[in-house]
C-alpha cells in the first residue's frame, strides 16, 4: 500500500472516531460558529414561518423536542405527550408482548381513575380499544386515539406554544440552520469514489464534528454534458425524500468550479462488494431476507412520495456502521404524477424489467422487478440474467429478461424462490407488489414473517453483519481514477439561475437531526433555572454588539485571507515597486490556491498602503509582509529573499 493511501486512511478513521479529543471532531469554535442570534433579528423568520402543527411540532426534529419540552411545564399537556410515547411505544412492542404493553397502556392512561388520565379520548372508544385488543393485539388500535390527541395539542396548545420562549428558542435554531453554506463549513478529507460528474469524498462539519459524503459535481462537466435537469431533479428527491432507508441530503452547495451534495455517510461498503468479495459468493438466506426487507421499506418511502427509482443493483445499497442500509444514488429517480404513468429506457443492463426494455408505459412496477434481481442474487451468488466476469451482449440479456424463465439452485428455499418468482414475473400486472397495495404485498410474504417491519423502521432490530469500524471499504486512493480537464466549456452569468436554485443550504431535518446527535442541542439548548428570560429571548433588550477582533486576529484571519482571490490581469494598475512585482511574481509561481494580496494588485497608492510609504520603501515593503502574516514564514526562503530584496532598493 502507498503511502498516500495509508496517510489519507489513517487520517479519515481519526476523524471518524472524533479525532481522540473531547470535542468529538468539533472545532475549538464550534460554540461561536452555533452563537444564537437575539431574538430581534429572527422577526422576519417569524413572519415568513408558516404556522403549521404538523411541520413545527411533528416532522421537525427540534421543533417537535421544544414542543415536548413546552408541553411538560403543563401537567394537563404532560399526560398527552406520555400517552403518544407510550403508544408509540406499543406499535414497536415485540408481537408476543404487545397485548400485555397494550393493557399496561390502558390502565395508566385511558382509565378514569388514573393518576395521569387523558380525558381527550372519549370512554367509547376506550371500550372499543379493549376489545380489540382482547381479540387481536393489531398495530393500529391506538391510531384513532391518537389523532384525538394531536387535535386537541393543534389547537389552543399550539396557539400558547408560539407565544413561549420554546417556539422563540425554535425561532433562533431556525436562524441557524438558514444561515449560508460554504465550503469553509466542512473539513475535507480522503476521495471514496467517483460519481457521473466529478469526485465523491468524505467531509466533516466544523461546528459539529459529523461525518459526511460530499458528492462533487463538477460544473463544466454538468454543462458540457447538458446535465443541469439530471443533477437537479436529484437534488431536489434527496431533499423531499426523509427516509432511514434512502441516503440523507444535508447540505447543498457551491464552489468556485463545483456543486456539492452533502449526503449520509456510508461506511461499510456497497452490496456488490460484500456479496463478491468478502468470502464465498453470495449471503445466508435470513442475512439476504434482511437486507430485502430494509430495501422494501426504501422503496416503500420512495413510492409514498411517488418516485419510481429505476437504478436498483447492488452497487447502489450501501451499508452504514451498524450494518443497515440505504438507497443511493437517486440521478434516475423520477416523480410520477398522480394518476399518470411515465415512459424511460433507463437503469442497468441485467436489472431493467422486461417493460422498460420494451419501451412501454409504466408507474412502480420497474422497482419491484429490480428487488427480485437482487435477492437472487445476494442468495445465488450472480445475477439472474447474467453471469459475472462473462461477458454478454446487451441484446441477448433484454432477450433473457423478456422471453426466458431464471433457473434456481438448491440455494433458495422455498419460501426464498417464491419470492423472486413473484418479483420477477413477467407480467407487471401479475408481479407482487404491483397488484394494488404496494410494498405491503411484499412485506406480507411468508420470506419476511420473522420479521417486525414496524421495529425494523424505527431501527430497532440488529443486522445480521456489522462492518469493521477500523477497515475503509472502498479503493485506494491511487486506484480510483482521476477525471480528465474539461476543455471548450465556459461558464457565463446566465448559469448563475441554475446554480442558485441548486445551492440552496442546509436542509431542515437532517440538519436538525445533526444538532441533536452530535449533542449540540443538548449544550446549546440552555434556559434559565430561575424562570427568568434569557437576554438573548428578550423581546426589549437589544442584541449585543459583536466584540472587536483583536490585532493578532485581524492580521491572521483565515476568512479574509481565503475571501480574496485576485490575480494579475491587464486592467489593473502596474506594479510600481520593483520588490512588489518581484513578490508577486514569486507568489503567482506558487500555484493557482493562492491569491495575490489585494495592495500589489492596486500598487502603492492605494488606501491600504499610503500610510506606510511614508516610512520609506524598505518599511512599507515589511509592512505588507508582517500584515499579511507573513512574519510567521520568516524562515521560508522566499520571504527572507524578498527582504534582501527590500533592502537592495
Amino acid at each position: 500500500m502507498e503511502l498516500e493511501n495509508i496517510v489519507a486512511n489513517t487520517v479519515l478513521l481519526k476523524a471518524r472516531e472524533g479525532g481522540g479529543g473531547n470535542r468529538k471532531g468539533k472545532s475549538k469554535k464550534w460554540r461561536q460558529m452555533l452563537q444564537f442570534p437575539h431574538i430581534s433579528l429572527c422577526e422576519d423568520l417569524r413572519q415568513a414561518l408558516e404556522r403549521d402543527y404538523h411541520s413545527l411540532c411533528e416532522r421537525q426534529p427540534i421543533g417537535r423536542t421544544l414542543f415536548r419540552q413546552f408541553c411538560e411545564t403543563r401537567p394537563e399537556l404532560s399526560r398527552c405527550v406520555k400517552f403518544l410515547d407510550a403508544v408509540a411505544g406499543y406499535e414497536v412492542a415485540p408481537d408476543e408482548k404487545r397485548k400485555e404493553c397494550g393493557q399496561h397502556l390502558i390502565e395508566k392512561y385511558l382509565k378514569p381513575k388514573s393518576e395521569d388520565h387523558v380525558p381527550e379520548v372519549p370512554s367509547q372508544l376506550v371500550d372499543a380499544c379493549c376489545e380489540r385488543l382482547e381479540q387481536e393485539p393489531s398495530k393500529e388500535l391506538f391510531k384513532e386515539s391518537t389523532k384525538l390527541i394531536h387535535d386537541y395539542l393543534s389547537v389552543a396548545p399550539f396557539a400558547d406554544y408560539l407565544d413561549s420562549l420554546y417556539f422563540n428558542r425554535f425561532l433562533q435554531w431556525k436562524w441557524l440552520e438558514r444561515q449560508p453554506v460554504t465550503k469553509n463549513t466542512f473539513r475535507q478529507y480522503r476521495v471514496l469514489g467517483k460519481g457521473g460528474f466529478g469526485e465523491v469524498c468524505a467531509c466533516q462539519v466544523r461546528a459539529t464534528g459529523k461525518m459526511y459524503a460530499c458528492k462533487k459535481l463538477e460544473k463544466k462537466r454538468i454543462k458540457k454534458r447538458k446535465g443541469e435537469a439530471m443533477a437537479l431533479n436529484e437534488k431536489q428527491i434527496l431533499e423531499k425524500v426523509n427516509s432511514r432507508f434512502v441516503v440523507s441530503l444535508a447540505y447543498a452547495y457551491e464552489t468556485k468550479d463545483a456543486l456539492c451534495l452533502v449526503l449520509t455517510l456510508m461506511n461499510g461498503g456497497d452490496l456488490k462488494f460484500h456479496i463478491y468479495h468478502m468470502g464465498e459468493a453470495g449471503f445466508e438466506e435470513p442475512r439476504a431476507a434482511f437486507y430485502a426487507a430494509e430495501i422494501c421499506c426504501g422503496l416503500e418511502d420512495l413510492h409514498q412520495e411517488r418516485i419510481v427509482y429505476r437504478d436498483l443493483k447492488p452497487e447502489n445499497i450501501l451499508l452504514d456502521d451498524h450494518g443497515h442500509i440505504r438507497i443511493s444514488d437517486l440521478g434516475l429517480a423520477v416523480h410520477v404524477p398522480e394518476g399518470q404513468t411515465i415512459k424511460g429506457r433507463v437503469g442497468t443492463v441485467g436489472y431493467m424489467a422486461p417493460e422498460v426494455v420494451k419501451n412501454e408505459r409504466y408507474t412502480f412496477s420497474p422497482d419491484w422487478w429490480a428487488l427480485g434481481c437482487l435477492v437472487y442474487e445476494m442468495i445465488e451468488g450472480q445475477s439472474p440474467f447474467q453471469q459475472r466476469k462473462k461477458k454478454i451482449k446487451r441484446e441477448e440479456v433484454e432477450r433473457l429478461v423478456k422471453d426466458v424463465q431464471e433457473e434456481y439452485s438448491e440455494k433458495f428455499s422455498p419460501c426464498a424462490r417464491s419470492l423472486c418468482t413473484m418479483l420477477l414475473c413477467k407480467d407487471p400486472l401479475e408481479r407482487l407488489g404491483c397488484r394494488g397495495a404496494g410494498a405491503r404485498e411484499v412485506k406480507e410474504h411468508p420470506l419476511f414473517k420473522h420479521l417486525n417491519f414496524r421495529r425494523l423502521e424505527a431501527g430497532m432490530l440488529d443486522p445480521p453483519f456489522k462492518p469493521d469500524p477500523q477497515a475503509i471499504y472502498c479503493k485506494d486512493v491511487l486506484d480510483i481514477e482521476q477525471f480528465s480537464t474539461v476543455k471548450g466549456v465556459e461558464l457565463e452569468p446566465t448559469d448563475n439561475d441554475f446554480y442558485q436554485k441548486f445551492a440552496t443550504g442546509s436542509v431542515p431535518i437532517p440538519w436538525q437531526n445533526e444538532m441533536i446527535e452530535t449533542e449540540c442541542f443538548k449544550e446549546l439548548n440552555v434556559f434559565s433555572t430561575d424562570g427568568s428570560v434569557p437576554p438573548d429571548l428578550d423581546w426589549k433588550g437589544q442584541p449585543s454588539p459583536q466584540p472587536k477582533k483583536g490585532l493578532l486576529q485581524r492580521f491572521f484571519s483565515r476568512q479574509v485571507r481565503k475571501s480574496i482571490r485576485p490575480t494579475l490581469a491587464p486592467q489593473h494598475r502596474a506594479l510600481s515597486h520593483p520588490c512588489q512585482a518581484d513578490l508577486a511574481g514569486r507568489w503567482a509561481r506558487r500555484g493557482s490556491r493562492h491569491g495575490l494580496p489585494p495592495c500589489w494588485v492596486a500598487g502603492p497608492r492605494g488606501s491600504r498602503v499610503d500610510p506606510c510609504r511614508a516610512a520609506g520603501r524598505h518599511s512599507w515593503c515589511c509592512c505588507v509582509l508582517r500584515g499579511l502574516g507573513w512574519s510567521v514564514l520568516a524562515k521560508h526562503a522566499a520571504v527572507a529573499q524578498a527582504e534582501r530584496s527590500c533592502r537592495r532598493h
